[in-house]
């Protein structure tokens, strides 16, 4: 039994829980007071770095989710095996973690494959992937701001394969998605706050991607969003260290490679 039981449908809420989250979250972030003790970028960087507006982003990022939405119907109306109660069994709870897990797995390696694609691909990197790193100092909203076909490919695509191949229900979908924006939105951040969970759980945390958006790293640390683990037996792994500057902040210094 869950909240949304009774209200709306898995399918529905599988589709739309992940943009409304999105955006609480990193609206949150975005309404944080400066913390210019916690930034990995001075505000000065963000301005004179970033190459986009915020408006652009914001609607970039709508777009994106346009085509999310869209797609995650089609699917799960394509995949639904409800019965005529409308009604759908979900398998056990360590059954949902296992296929969260193959989830996450799926999801990392094609994300990374494609990615570091679109890097080495000059047509792809200079007339798609480049949009997104108009950003050179990400932040929260700006995590999903990315060219629309890059949107389909990378994301949408790479989630509709992890649903379909982690075998998952809508409503198991509804957590795993709910997660990956949660953990995307905070991969771009820029803040290194103390006691955040995910820089404690993973080694691909706000540092590790920031080095990427990096001059020095553009090459290197293409995993996204969990794991490191194709960057380490590819050779695509940039260590760094976290230090402390002087006028305040951290900064994510790449170690020579």
């Amino acid at each position: 039994m869950v909240f949304w039981e009774g209200y709306v449908s898995d399918e529905l809420m599988g589709t739309f829980a992940p943009i409304v989250i999105y955006w609480l979250y990193a609206g949150m972030y975005q309404l944080l007071p400066p913390l210019d003790r916690f930034r990995l970028h001075t505000r000065k960087e963000e301005k004179l770095k970033n190459l986009v507006p915020l408006s652009s982003v914001v609607k970039g990022v709508l777009l994106q989710q346009l085509v999310q939405a869209t797609i995650a119907q089609l699917l799960f109306l394509a995949t639904s095996d409800a019965n005529s109660s409308g009604i759908q069994v979900q398998p056990p709870v360590l059954v949902q973690l296992m296929q969260i897990i193959v989830a996450m797995i799926v999801m990392d390696t094609w994300q990374y494959f494609v990615h570091r694609y679109m890097h080495q691909n000059k047509f792809l990197y200079r007339h798609i992937h480049s949009q997104h790193h108009r950003l050179v100092v990400p932040y929260a909203i700006g995590a999903l701001y990315n060219h629309p076909l890059e949107g389909l490919l990378l994301d949408t695509f790479g989630g509709a394969i992890s649903f379909l191949l982690a075998g998952m229900t809508a409503r198991t979908a509804v957590y795993f998605f709910s997660f990956a924006v949660i953990k995307t939105v905070d991969d771009h951040c820029g803040l290194w706050l103390p006691g955040n969970i995910f820089h404690i759980i993973f080694q691909n945390n706000t540092a590790y991607h920031d080095i990427h958006h990096q001059l020095q790293g553009a090459k290197f640390n293409y995993s996204q969003p969990f794991f490191s683990i194709w960057d380490k037996l590819l050779g695509t792994y940039m260590p760094y260290n976290l230090v402390i500057r002087q006028e305040g902040g951290f900064e994510a210094r790449p170690l020579k490679h």
